[in-house]
């Protein structure tokens, strides 16, 4: 076996090394959160202005016995 083959063999072994799956469900994870922290700032921004209703004045009723 030659040096040069034994180099070829190296070359040809690093070339087919894949991402981590780890890591891209990881990448899945962060875009899916991103979107949904998107959307939400969307509605947060859109929400309409709520006044709540001013207080009820106090009603005092009679229980009969």
């Amino acid at each position: 076996m030659t040096r040069d083959m034994m180099n070829q063999q190296m070359e040809l072994g690093f070339g087919t090394v894949r991402d981590c799956p780890s890591r891209r469900r990881r990448q899945e994870r962060r875009r899916r959160a991103n979107w949904w922290f998107d959307r939400m700032r969307e509605v947060v921004n859109n929400a309409l202005e709520w006044h709540s209703a001013p207080p009820a004045r106090p009603e005092q009723i009679w229980f009969p016995e």
